[in-house]
This record gives C-alpha cells, sequence and structure tokens, in this order.
C-alpha cells in the first residue's frame, strides 16, 4: 500500500466507492477526521473475495459502520453500549483467543518462536495451535487444554521457571497471563481464519468495550495495531478542545478562571490553601520568574511602597514593567533553548562550531520581547525560509531565476532574513558525517527534526514508532514517515543571509583578530611542515628521475611512482603536521561566526553532501536532473528494509486536514500534504499552528504554567502520551489553551492571567503538613506555591548582578566566561586530533554578560553551570533536575568563580559603605531585599573581625595565566607520543579579575562574608 497524492484515484478506490454506495449514512456531512480515505493495507484479491465484511471493516473511512464510529477523529460511548456481542462459553473463548490472546502471542512471541521459519528459537513455535501441542525442544507440551496448569507455557509467561519474554520490559502482566490460563482451561481453542476474521468485525462495530475505546488514525502496519483499543484517559491530548463557555459555568468572572478550576480541585480534596506570600517575596518570586534576576533595594523600596497603597495595582503594574523588560526574553528564551536543544557546537566527534548559531538565540529572545505571536513563532521557526522564497518570489513577479539567485547571493530584505534566521532551529541538534554513509548520516538528520519537532510543538515523541507502530499511543509508523516525507527534501547549509539592524556586531573586530592570529599561527606551523615534506618529495621524484608532483596530484600515483605519504617527516612531525591542519580547518570555520551568515535549510529534491559537511554546507546549484524524492516506511527504522511508499502528511490521530480549507469529504487522505519539493514543511508548520490543533495549543500552554509552578499542568512537557502524567487539572488546562489561541497566541497576556492569580500568589508555607502530606505530597493541586532553587543562570547572573558586574548586552557573538582553568586547558579529544583549548573573553565587560549569551560547547561544559543542572544540549530538556548534591557546596564556597565574586562583591560594599555594620546592611538589602536584624548584624560582625585576624596570618599567592601550553598526543600510525605547542594569546593582555592576593585581609574577611550569604537558603531559593 502506498500513500497517493490528492485526486488520485485506484481502482480500488472506485470499489470502495461503489460499495459505500450500498451503504446508508447515519450524516451526510462527514465526522470530523472521517473521509473516503483507507487506513490499512490492501488485503490479497483472494481475500477480497472470500472476505466482504474484511473489506468493509478495512474501508473505514466511507461505510456505515464506520460513520457510527468516528467522532471527532476518535470513537467514544458508553461502556454498556447496546448490542454487546453474547455468546455461549465456547463461543466467548474463541472470542477472547481471537481478540486477546492470539495478538498477545504474536506480539510477545512470534518474533522468536515462528516469525522466521528458518530460525526458531528452541524448535517451539507459536503459530498454531497444534504446534503448542507439540511443544519444542524439550518435546514436552506447552498446553495441555482445560489444564493450565500441566503445560509449560504458563510457567514460562509467568516467570516461575523459565523467563519468556526475556527481557523486563516484554514481560507479560498478571492479567495477560491470567488471559491465557482461561483460555488454556476453556480448551485452548483456535478457530479458524474466517472465523477470527467475524470475531474481529464484530468488535470493531462496538465504539467501547470494557477493554477500551477505538481511535482512528490513517492505519498501522499491521490489523491487529489499527484495531487496537486505548483506555480513555489516555487520549486527553488528543481530544478536541472544549470551549470556554464550556467549561467555566455561567457568571464566574473569566479573571477568576484559573482560581475557580484550583480552588475546587483543592474542596474537592479536602485541603485548605495557603494565604498570600508577603509582598517582598512576591516581588523576588516575580521578578526571577519573568527576569531570572533578584530585584535592586530600590525596586523592593518602591513595591512595598506602592503596595501599601493599593496591592492589586501595584502587584499588575510590576508584572507589565517586568514583561516590558529586555530581561524578560533572555529569560524566557533560555527556556526555549532548553526544549530546542541550543548549542554554539555541532557535537559529535569533531564538534566542529557552528558559527553563527548565535544569531537563532538572538531571534529567540527578541520573539520573546516582541510578544511575537505563537502560531508566527511556529511556522517562523519550521519554514522560515518557504516564507522568505515565497516573499522574493511575490517581489520578483514570479521569478524563479531569481529565487534560486538569492538564495545564493543573500539579497534579503531584513523581513526575510529574520525568517531564515529562524530555521536554525533546525539546526539545532548534533550531527556530523564523518565516517557515517551519506545516506545513514541523512536518516539521522531527518529521524531528528521529526522527533524534534514532535517534542517541542506537540509534546510527543515521535522516535518511538519510528521502527513500529507506537506501543502506547495512537501514532503509526506511517504517519511517522509521512512527517518524514515533509522534511525529506529539507537541506542543511550555512546561508548567505544579512546582519539585522538589531543584531549586535559589538566586539567583531577585536573577535576577527583573535581568530585570525590563531588561524595564521596553525597555517604557519603547517607551512613549515609541508615545506619540509614537499622539498623531500623534490628529492625523491629527482632521484627516481620522474617530474615532481605535489601533494595532491601524486595522491593516486602507483607507489612505485611517488614518494611515501609523510616523506622527510618524522612521527613527531607527522602529528604535529595533522595537528596542524585540523587547526585550520577550526579556525577557519570560526571566523565565520563574524560573516553575514545564517545557520538554515533549503529545499532540493536531492543534494550532494560533503564527507565533511559539519565543517561547511553550503547550497549547491540546482541540478537540471535530480532523482524524484520518493519515501517509503523503513521497516524496523532500517534503510534497507523499504516497506510501503509513503507521501508527506501530518498526524492523523489529531483529526485535523493537513490543510485548513480542506474538505474532509471530497479527500482521499486529509492528512496528506503537497508531494511539490517546496511547501511541505510550510504546510505541516500551518497545520501545527492551526487554532484547532489542540495537541499543540495544549503544549504551549503547559509549558508556561510549568515555568511559572515548576511543574506543568501534565507534569511531562515533551510526552503528553499515556506513558507522560495525566494533567492534574486538565479542565484548567484546556480553558488556557482556549483562552490563548482566541487572544492572539500572546504569552504575556498568558503570563499575566497566571500571576494575577490567588493560586499564583500563595505562600510556600502549608496550611496543614500533615494532611497535605497523605492527600497531596507531591502539591500537584497547588495548596501552596512551591519553592524552587535558583537555576544555574539565576545563580550566576545574580551573582553578578549583586556584585555590581554585570553587562547587559543586545546579544550578539558568544562571550566567553572565566572557567575552571584546569577544565578550560584539559586536553579534548576530537577525531585526529585534540580541540584548541578554551580561552576566555579578554575584558571582563564581555566575560560578565548574562550566561544564556555564554559561547555552549557541546563537548566541554562550563562545570559550574553544569554542577547546577544545566542541560545537556544533545537532547531536548523538558525540565530540568533540582537534586541537590555535595559538590555544589564545595563549589559555593571554594571555586574560583565564586571566591572571585565574593571578591568584587566585598569591594562593592566598602566602596558603597565606610562602616561594617552599614556593609552588613547593604549586603543583605542587595542579596534578601530586606535589612539584616540586629542578631544578625551582630553574628556577622563577630565573624568578619575573626577572619579578618585569619586572612592577616595568610599571603595568598598571585594567580597566573599562560600564555602557552605544551600538548602531548599519541600520533596514530607509529603509536608514538609527540608534543605540540599551542598558544593562548587572550591572556597576553588579560583583564583579570581582582584575586585574593590583590586586595587586603579585611576585604578577604568580607568576602567570606559574602560568600556565607550567598550560601544561605534565603538566597539559593525562591520563596
Amino acid at each position: 500500500m502506498s500513500d497517493r497524492p490528492t485526486g488520485m484515484q485506484s481502482s480500488y478506490s472506485r470499489r470502495r466507492s461503489s460499495a459505500s454506495q450500498t451503504c446508508s449514512r447515519v450524516d451526510d456531512r462527514p465526522a470530523r477526521g472521517a473521509s473516503q480515505w483507507r487506513v490499512t493495507d490492501f488485503v490479497s484479491g483472494a481475500a477480497r473475495s472470500r472476505f466482504p465484511l474484511v473489506m468493509a471493516a478495512r474501508l473505514r473511512f466511507p461505510l456505515a459502520v464506520v460513520a457510527v464510529v468516528l467522532l471527532a477523529g476518535m470513537v467514544r460511548a458508553d461502556e454498556s453500549a447496546e448490542g454487546d456481542w453474547q455468546a455461549d462459553s465456547a463461543q466467548a473463548a474463541e472470542r477472547d483467543f481471537t481478540l486477546k490472546v492470539l495478538p498477545l502471542l504474536k506480539d510477545k512471541c512470534l518474533g522468536c518462536h515462528g516469525g522466521d521459519e528458518e530460525d526458531i528459537k528452541g524448535e517451539f513455535s507459536v503459530v498454531s495451535r497444534d504446534h503448542l501441542l507439540r511443544g519444542g525442544e524439550s518435546e514436552e507440551p506447552s498446553i495441555v487444554p482445560g489444564h493450565p496448569d500441566e503445560g509449560t507455557l504458563i510457567e514460562a509467561i509467568a516467570w516461575e521457571g523459565l523467563e519468556m519474554p526475556p527481557k523486563e520490559n516484554d514481560r507479560l502482566s498478571d492479567e495477560q497471563v491470567e488471559l491465557f490460563r482461561r483460555w488454556i482451561k476453556s480448551g485452548a481453542p483456535w478457530p479458524d481464519e474466517e472465523t477470527q476474521q467475524r470475531y474481529r468485525d464484530e468488535e470493531r462495530t462496538k465504539k467501547s468495550t470494557k477493554d477500551g475505546v477505538l481511535f482512528t488514525t490513517s492505519g498501522g502496519t499491521s490489523e491487529q495495531w489499527t484495531d487496537r483499543r486505548y483506555q480513555p484517559e489516555d487520549l486527553w491530548a488528543w481530544e478536541k478542545l472544549k470551549s470556554k463557555s464550556e467549561l467555566l459555568p455561567e457568571g464566574t468572572p473569566t479573571e477568576r478562571a484559573i482560581d475557580y478550576f484550583v480552588d475546587r480541585k483543592l474542596q474537592q480534596a479536602d485541603l485548605q490553601a495557603s494565604p498570600q506570600a508577603e509582598p517582598r517575596d512576591l516581588l523576588r518570586r516575580a521578578t526571577h520568574d519573568l527576569t531570572g534576576l533578584p530585584p535592586t533595594p530600590e525596586e523592593v523600596d518602591a513595591f512595598i511602597q506602592a503596595w501599601d497603597k493599593d496591592p492589586d495595582a501595584a502587584w499588575s503594574s510590576t508584572i507589565d514593567r517586568l514583561l516590558a523588560s529586555p530581561r524578560y526574553g533572555e529569560r524566557w528564551g533560555r527556556h526555549w533553548l532548553d526544549v530546542t536543544r541550543y548549542a554554539d557546537t555541532g557535537g559529535m566527534s569533531n564538534d566542529y562550531e557552528r558559527s553563527n548559531m548565535w544569531r537563532y538565540r538572538d531571534y529567540v529572545i527578541r520573539s520573546f520581547n516582541e510578544d511575537k505571536p505563537y502560531d508566527e513563532f511556529i511556522v517562523e521557526q519550521l519554514a522560515g525560509d518557504e516564507l522568505a522564497d515565497e516573499s522574493v518570489r511575490t517581489r520578483s513577479g514570479g521569478d524563479e531565476n531569481v529565487v534560486e539567485e538569492t538564495r545564493l547571493n543573500g539579497n534579503y530584505t531584513p523581513e526575510e532574513s529574520e525568517w531564515l534566521v529562524a530555521t536554525g532551529f533546525l539546526r539545532l541538534g548534533p550531527w556530523d558525517n564523518a565516517m557515517i554513509e551519506a545516506d545513514e548520516a541523512r536518516q539521522i538528520y531527518l529521524d531528528d527534526l521529526v522527533n524534534i519537532t514532535g517534542q517541542t510543538f506537540l509534546s510527543t515523541t515521535m522516535r518511538c514508532c519510528k521502527c513500529h507502530d507506537h506501543k502506547f499511543d495512537p501514532i503509526p509508523t506511517r504517519d511517522y514517515y509521512r512527517m518524514y516525507a515533509a522534511f525529506s527534501t529539507t537541506h542543511m547549509a550555512e546561508r548567505a543571509v544579512p546582519l539585522l539592524p538589531e543584531e549586535s556586531t559589538d566586539g567583531f573586530e577585536s573577535g576577527r583578530a583573535h581568530v585570525q592570529r590563531m588561524l595564521d599561527f596553525a597555517v604557519s606551523e603547517k607551512n613549515k611542515l609541508v615545506e619540509k615534506r614537499e622539498a623531500a618529495a623534490r628529492k625523491w621524484f629527482e632521484e627516481h628521475g620522474l617530474p615532481y608532483k605535489n601533494e595532491n596530484q601524486r595522491k593516486d600515483l602507483p607507489d612505485e611512482e611517488k614518494p611515501e605519504r609523510h616523506v622527510g617527516l618524522d612521527y613527531v612531525e607527522q602529528g604535529q603536521l595533522k595537528v596542524r591542519e585540523q587547526d585550520e580547518w577550526i579556525w577557519k570555520r570560526r571566523l565565520e561566526r563574524y560573516e553575514p551568515m545564517a545557520q538554515s535549510v533549503y529545499n532540493a529534491a536531492y543534494a550532494e553532501m560533503a564527507w565533511n559537511g559539519a565543517r561547511k554546507l553550503r547550497i549547491g546549484k540546482p541540478k537540471k536532473e535530480s532523482p524524484s524524492v520518493v519515501n517509503h516506511i523503513l521497516v524496523g527504522g532500517a534503510l534497507t528494509a523499504l516497506g510501503d511508499q509513503v507521501l508527506p502528511g501530518v498526524l492523523s490521530a489529531v483529526a485535523l486536514p493537513a490543510s485548513p480549507s480542506l474538505d474532509p469529504g471530497a479527500n482521499e487522505d486529509p492528512f496528506l500534504l503537497t508531494p511539490e519539493i517546496d511547501g511541505r514543511r510550510l504546510g505541516l508548520a500551518k497545520w501545527i499552528a492551526h487554532p484547532d490543533n489542540a495537541l499543540a495549543l495544549r503544549s504551549i500552554v503547559n509549558r508556561i504554567w510549568q515555568y511559572h509552578f515548576g511543574v506543568g499542568l501534565a507534569a511531562n512537557a515533551n510526552n503528553f502520551g499515556a506513558k507522560g502524567d495525566k494533567p492534574s487539572h486538565p479542565e484548567l488546562l484546556d480553558y488556557l489553551a482556549s483562552d490563548f489561541v482566541e487572544n492572539g497566541w500572546t504569552i504575556k497576556r498568558m503570563h499575566r492571567m497566571i500571576m494575577l492569580s490567588d493560586a499564583y500568589r500563595r505562600s510556600t508555607v502549608p496550611t496543614d503538613s500533615e494532611t497535605l502530606a497523605e492527600v497531596d505530597p507531591n502539591n500537584r493541586l497547588l495548596s501552596h506555591f512551591p519553592r524552587r532553587r535558583l537555576s544555574a543562570e539565576e545563580l550566576r547572573d545574580s551573582v553578578l548582578a549583586i556584585t555590581g558586574e554585570l553587562r547587559h548586552c543586545d546579544g550578539g557573538v558568544p562571550i566567553k566566561p572565566e572557567i575552571n582553568m584546569e577544565v578550560a586547558l584539559q586536553p579534548r579529544m576530537i577525531q585526529f586530533s585534540l580541540a584548541p583549548s578554551y580561552q576566555p573573553s579578554p575584558k571582563a565587560d564581555q566575560r560578565n554578560r548574562r550566561t544564556i549569551y555564554a559561547y555552549h560547547v557541546r563537548g566541554m561544559a562550563d562545570p559550574f553551570t553544569e554542577l547546577f543542572n544545566q542541560p545537556n544540549p544533545n537532547e531536548s530538556c523538558e525540565l530540568r533536575e533540582s537534586a541537590s548534591v555535595t559538590p555544589q557546596v564545595f563549589t559555593l564556597l571554594n571555586s574560583a568563580m565564586m571566591t572571585d565574586r565574593s571578591i568584587a562583591f566585598a569591594l562593592r560594599l566598602e566602596k558603597e559603605r565606610d562602616a561594617l555594620p552599614a556593609q552588613i546592611d547593604r549586603a543583605f538589602r542587595l542579596t534578601f531585599g530586606r535589612d539584616a536584624s540586629d542578631d544578625e548584624r551582630q553574628q556577622l560582625t563577630r565573624y568578619v573581625k575573626e577572619m579578618r585576624s585569619y586572612h592577616e596570618s595568610v599571603d595568598p599567592a598571585p594567580v597566573e595565566y599562560p600564555t602557552t601550553i605544551t600538548r602531548s598526543l599519541v600520533e596514530e600510525f607509529s603509536g608514538k607520543v609527540f608534543e605540540y605547542e599551542e598558544i593562548l594569546p587572550v591572556f597576553e593582555d588579560y583583564e583579570y579579575d581582582r584575586k585574593a592576593s590583590d586586595v587586603s585581609p579585611q576585604t578577604r574577611a568580607l568576602a567570606d562574608m559574602c560568600l556565607l550569604l550567598w550560601n544561605t537558603n534565603e538566597f539559593m531559593y525562591v520563596e
């Protein structure tokens, strides 16, 4: 079976149409998501002639029997549906075997026991009753009809001796084992295929049974999967959104909607809500939530003063002020980058820099600050290049030559440039084609696009159905490969895209000069070795009476007609040459970060992929004749196992046509996208961003809620499937999703709505801890506001803000904070060489920018932010870990980063206040937003004096920074160790932070007090 483009009708569909004419329809209008298109594989001609009921069942959508079944893409009915089939015990046993036992045998056992006739494990097959009666190599029967405990089968599947299936994940449940017991006790009936089909056909007419509900999709690779039943509670995410009026009782003010749903749950659980938090705690909570920074003392004073006059007005105006701050986009942009896996390098064996990825980072920050409607945000990231092409096409009067020329020369308008930068989303995954076949490297990329698109925008784990129909959710592997086909004309490229006026070029000149110096050094060292090698080559050719040929010219010569590969070089020089060649590639690549280019994509039927694609990818000129794009289901995910042909499409379970204007009744398959080279991703993006796509709407609203409350209404933000947590407040989630789309897809409005609720403003202290521990230990019902620890970025940024060192900027090329020097200089293996050392930015005002602007290397995480749970960028992070581990304490007290910051804080306190008590008060105001108590002031005064006495007896050693470093590496052919020198020019004129050796004992003692304040829960946690 294969998908067909719109308008194509096979003889099969014509037969289906004539068959449908004999059926009376329940309603002339097609059910939502239902139309005349098929969902299962072809059956053989013999089967069609023998079993008309089979055909009727498989031709679901046009037939009356299924018109009853299909309602909004989902089958619904009461448990006690009329017409439940009743039969005598023999028929019931046959029916249970057909519908329950046989599918388990096929799913759990057939792979090893009969699926492959030439490889039957233990000589035991489950393909027939006779085989089960015969048993395996032990010659013991696996079943004894009427006596479930006498055969070997029950013992094996119950893991009471043998353990089958052998994997824990495949083990049968107690209920499933009991099914086999009842079947054997009933005589182990195994009806013929015709009888089995009759039972299956009858089962399909039942919308709902005790085993679950049917659900309509494009059809699985097996009839068994297509007819699978689901528990209704597992399908919540696929249901159509209810309207706000259906969810909120009449007369309830819309501004009270959130509290209506939350309070109702609390009342049902007999839980009492905590009172409102203190105004100072509320301000810190809101400021961290929206900007990732602490409020300043001045902001605290102004807020308290306004609160005393009018609490509601003070709170509302504070939210507006924070949402208008440029810092808002930096905070919420970081949340989005967690999900999309932002990094400045490509990872894998080479970890080459993606030199212009910073432009996507800044696009995300701008989008949040500008409150870009979320539907536009979706479309731009998935299909911005297609928007740009269409715009060029429009302004050029439809001239395709201009479109192609613009792709190459980059003559785009600012709006078109913005769209192209947005497609950096499609370049964020780890990828490298080194040592990988081109087709496999391409598959890795396309698989990644399908999965990250599902996780990011649909909260759906697509990876689970790459090799087979989804085991738990209504996503057939056919739909996976339809989405795969939607991306199959997408190719990676670093594209010429003009820099935007709002994009910062600060630091371009100095940064380019540094990279150029590193490149010049690598090239100079390489050329010395090449000249020595070529001099020896010339001599060899002269001695053998042959004309000299350079390295490229002699590469394909027979061995007897050319010198050895590294003629004239010893093993040390051979190793050094490889290092210098690799360094040349690396630094050439890094020069591109200062060029008007963007990590983007383009459409083409086919594109040659360079062997070093991770290092350099460009748009090639289109070939006049390119192979057509044909996509198949890949059986088991293998490129060589081609299954049914598929066309680009969307997830059929959403029951939303691929085109909003599409009439499902007039199209063979409403879930197919255009088969043209262009327009596939744009169609997919518009489908995701459609106001009726309930899955996408629930996804983004749930994420917004999560970043305010620490956990989403549905706790697994990347997985709304059966194995994800169910929503704690499903009606609230639907209400917010409906409100979101009705009010322009604006995220800032959703912030206001959430933060103005009583639920958000509650204290973190529960009113009845004992009852709460029993009824709602995880606070899913939100009787109180959940405390949370500062994230890694908040911690570093807050400390810099408190010390006065934080420097705000408008983005631009990544800055490099100073990190642990052992990590910065440690050897980091890449393919055939070592990566260059990490060199921090030379100026303090560059290093001390917000953490979101820091250089993010996949192969070398910043040890400070990694320790405080900054996520690994190789996988989408739905929610950060908040585990507390011992090394965090040591880092906060003893790391060079925190020590340097404490000295900077102490110097600020000494500059702004003269006396120690006043310095302590100022430290409290900056750190906690309050004054120190008398007791705190006395204790810390005593502590500082004690530490001053200690520091007067200590003479700290000065810190030195190296300007060169000697590396050692094993040469790959000889296996011997060689050394080479690496330069670190950034430290030649380095503006280093003040160190302990640079300040007085009094300053060091005051710095110790600052460290203590940063190690308190009051600072580390948001109330």
